[in-house]
């Protein structure tokens, strides 16, 4: 296995499906004793939460949740 000239590396699904590494899945790279070593990040499991909360007020219609269920079943 190489490394590309933009740093990128194919992890083996064999080892991605072991560890539940799925797409966007976030990652941390340490190293111990010259051995790099990538792990999920441990905020991962927040990710949705942080992304809710950047979306929280934003929407300024003024319409309420009926309205905007009515809009979307048209």
């Amino acid at each position: 296995m190489r490394i590309t000239s933009k740093g990128q590396v194919t992890i083996p699904i064999e080892i991605r499906k072991k560890a539940g590494l799925r797409p966007n899945t976030e990652v941390t790279f340490t190293m111990s004793r010259g051995v790099v070593i990538l792990k999920k990040a441990t905020d991962a499991a927040h990710r949705g939460h942080r992304l809710v909360e950047t979306m929280r007020g934003k929407a300024t219609t003024g319409l309420t949740t009926d309205q905007i269920m009515a809009l979307t079943r048209r």
